[in-house]
């Protein structure tokens, strides 16, 4: 039994080098990158059981997403290959002031937006403790919603905890179409992750964190609600308690992740048993160490959190 299953896209992330625009680069980096992929990811190098489903081309781009997750310790096996199919890739241009961080997208029509629901291997999810997605993964097509709703279904009908993190993009869908799709999903939740802004921007929740995750956790019976808030920190509720969590302070190198990195912090802690109070202590932690790495994927392990926590981080590791 895997304890943690996710599923959703992975892109290939192609990136210039540091000071150089896309028009003009002879060079570009290449590495996965998804919002669940980056999660488990998290999970896996965190010393948890971490598998990732997904639907790929077979081809040389989708063989290149599963060995880069497979080497981090990622349980692949849940991916469906698809011939005469595209991968999807994201291009990443390094802002620096006053020219902000670009991001643009080349992701239409990719293998994953067809996964229909008889494809997914629903066992995985009833034999997982926790099963997660986001909000990206509904966004990419009418056919991943349907298949979101029946793998978050049939996940809650077997005992087995759902998570989501709802991951607004503004560039996917507007307000009002992701907001009728949340609240279609958010009745299948037990675990929610909420960044403050997308509540408001989504589902009108204004006020402050508190007020947002006691209303989310109230109107759809969700045990725990996390509601994220920049260099605020971070606060949950969970049946009733509340809990917070401040930043811990990092040096942003890359902060493409971080959010991912966060959720992947909490989860692999509660996976550990951990209390509410301390997977937040250990998202915070993971999040923080990301913004330190390059790329997408959290590169961290179980001593680097603790490092964190006990803030140990300065000065040389010899």
């Amino acid at each position: 039994m895997t304890a943690f299953v996710t599923f959703g896209e992975t892109m290939l992330r192609l990136s210039p080098p540091r000071g150089e625009r896309l028009e003009t680069a002879r060079e570009l980096e290449v590495q996965a990158g998804g919002a669940e992929s980056n999660v488990a990811v998290a999970v896996a190098r965190l010393g948890r059981d971490a598998a990732w489903c997904s639907k790929l081309p077979d081809s040389p781009l989708g063989r290149r997403i599963v060995g880069e997750l497979r080497s981090h310790g990622v349980d692949t096996d849940g991916v469906v290959w698809a011939d005469d199919s595209r991968q999807g890739v994201y291009y990443l241009e390094h802002g620096a002031a006053p020219r902000p961080t670009n991001v643009v997208y080349d992701r239409a029509d990719a293998a994953v937006t067809t996964l229909e629901t008889d494809e997914f291997d629903l066992d995985a999810v009833r034999d997982a403790e926790v099963c997660y997605t986001t909000g990206i993964t509904p966004a990419l097509s009418e056919t991943l919603r349907e298949t979101t709703a029946d793998v978050l279904d049939a996940a809650q009908d077997a005992g087995t905890m759902t998570a989501f993190d709802l991951n607004y993009r503004t560039k996917l869908w507007s307000p009002d179409e992701a907001a009728e799709a949340y609240r279609d999903l958010l009745g299948s939740i037990d675990l929610l992750f909420a960044a403050e802004r997308d509540a408001a921007t989504v589902l009108g929740r204004d006020g402050d964190a508190e007020s947002v995750a006691r209303g989310l956790a109230e109107d759809y019976d969700i045990e725990t609600v996390v509601v994220t808030r920049g260099e605020a920190g971070s606060l949950a509720v969970s049946d009733g308690a509340v809990f917070e969590q401040g930043v811990y302070e990092a040096e942003t190198y890359d902060a493409i992740g971080t959010g991912d990195a966060f959720v992947g912090g909490y989860l692999a802690k509660h996976l550990g048993g951990g209390s509410v109070a301390e997977s937040l202590e250990w998202a915070s932690a993971t999040a923080s160490f990301k913004r330190t790495v390059e790329g997408d994927i959290a590169v961290v392990n179980p001593e680097d959190v603790e490092r964190v926590v006990a803030d140990e981080g300065d000065g040389i590791s010899r």
